[in-house]
């Protein structure tokens, strides 16, 4: 029972020495792995979260931003869009900034297809620095996971995504784009080369 004692006694001072910022991306994780627990991705085998995760992953080690806002809206990019989640539920439980990044990322889907994408362009057109960023990660893991899909559609689903690479750079390079972004918008004009 003392050992018990002691171990709650740890997570309690553990807990308390956590960076704030860390708290908030631990938070945007586990409600983004709640929101999509039934969800796969189009391989039909990969549990939707692992691309959210990625996407938060490619933010800050490929293209080097570790601020929290953006890592948690990277985590939650998809939940309003692609879960019964909606700006409220984000708003309330992680603020304004963080639920209007997640609304900016999030198509409108009562719209028809064609609609829809020029519509949600124009959002990301009007959107902030970290918008821009979070969806040129998106686009760069949607790339990557190409590789996953059956070959029968494999061709078909890569020119559906350099599609939409070649729209999110040219996006991230309207208006200045900030440094970050730019070079963002390079590794991931790289990568989509390659590939």
């Amino acid at each position: 029972m003392k050992s018990v004692v002691r171990a709650r006694a740890h997570i309690r001072k553990s807990a308390q020495l956590t960076p704030a910022p860390f708290v908030l991306v631990q938070q945007a994780s586990a409600f983004a792995a709640r929101a999509h627990r039934h969800q796969t991705r189009k391989d039909e085998r990969t549990p939707y979260f692992s691309h959210v995760a990625r996407v938060a992953m490619t933010v800050s080690s490929v293209f080097g931003c570790n601020d929290p806002v953006v890592l948690a809206s990277a985590l939650l990019h998809d939940t309003i869009e692609d879960t019964t989640t909606d700006f409220e539920d984000i708003l309330d439980r992680f603020g304004a900034q963080i639920a209007e990044n997640v609304a900016a990322l999030t198509k409108n889907m009562a719209l028809p297809e064609e609609l829809r994408e020029e519509t949600y362009d124009a959002q990301l057109l009007k959107a902030n620095w970290q918008v821009k960023l979070i969806k040129l990660a998106d686009v760069y893991d949607n790339l990557h996971d190409i590789a996953e899909f059956p070959e029968a559609r494999r061709e078909k689903a890569k020119s559906e995504a350099i599609d939409k690479c070649e729209r999110a750079i040219a996006i991230a390079r309207s208006k200045p784009a900030t440094p970050l972004v730019a070079q963002a918008a390079k590794i991931v004009e790289s990568f989509m080369r390659g590939v």
